[in-house]
């Protein structure tokens, strides 16, 4: 239990300084498998289920919204003896991580956004959730399990990334209606974050993906522009899933930016 929410965890590797991986849309602790392996060779990496994700619950809520998703992680870190961390949100998981710096603040000392956003959804972005809830209401969720996998990957990674594609595709499958409702709900719920992100005070890196089919370049560009007290890193050969499509890339990227935290913390 975890602020009063059943919610699975994981919490494995070695070394003082702790990272926090919270995942996607539609995705699970699992999505992290491979990264969070080589990431725990030199770090303490806590993983979880977000709620309405995976085996973690969601109370039944109509809306389950960002900042719930964050007191939901604090209290994770409160299980685990965590003070402090680095976290790492992607996609869906760095809106999660904005809230977590914005109401848990003495918990965060480093933020990443993978290939997400601190802006809140355009009227097209809302729209769409408004479909995708119809399509899950109407008994079609296969067809998220069909069209949204896929579409987080570069074209030239498609095949190459097949197994983790279907993968992914299993896991909408495997994710209640209601919770996925409950998650779209809460995701067009949320707020624009730019200016809490701009104060924050903390060191912040930016990911993007070249490929990215739901933030294209131009909007990542736009992004560079309202926070230039991030750090920003693009892999040139990623979509929307670089920790799956570049993974030695992105380790690397973040391994850095963990050295900038370390020595901001000294």
């Amino acid at each position: 239990m975890a602020g009063g929410t059943p919610v699975r965890y994981a919490d494995a590797g070695k070394g003082t300084q702790v990272v926090l991986l919270l995942h996607g849309y539609l995705e699970s602790i699992e999505v992290w498998d491979d990264f969070a392996g080589m990431l725990g060779r030199e770090y303490r990496v806590i993983r979880l289920d977000l709620p309405g994700h995976g085996f973690s619950d969601w109370d039944g809520r109509e809306a389950a919204d960002m900042d719930y998703m964050a007191d939901t992680a604090a209290a994770v870190l409160e299980i685990a003896g965590v003070d402090k961390c680095t976290v790492v949100g992607h996609s869906m998981g760095g809106y999660v991580a904005l809230a977590l710096a914005a109401n848990h603040p003495e918990r965060v000392e480093g933020l990443v956004l993978f290939h997400s956003s601190p802006n809140a959804d355009t009227p097209e972005k809302a729209a769409n959730r408004r479909r995708e809830i119809e399509l899950v209401e109407a008994g079609k969720k296969e067809t998220l399990s069909r069209v949204n996998p896929g579409k987080g990957f570069a074209e030239a990674n498609l095949h190459r990334c097949a197994e983790a594609i279907e993968d992914l595709a299993e896991q909408v499958m495997l994710t209640e209606d209601e919770a996925i409702v409950a998650v779209l709900k809460g995701m067009s719920q949320r707020k624009d974050r730019n200016e809490e992100m701009r104060r924050f005070g903390i060191p912040e890196l930016m990911i993007f993906g070249t490929g990215d089919n739901y933030i294209p370049v131009e909007a990542a560009e736009a992004m560079i522009l309202a926070q230039p007290q991030a750090r920003t890193a693009w892999l040139e050969r990623s979509g929307h899933m670089g920790f799956v499509e570049q993974p030695e890339e992105s380790l690397a990227i973040l391994k850095d930016f963990l050295t900038e935290v370390a020595g901001k913390g000294n």
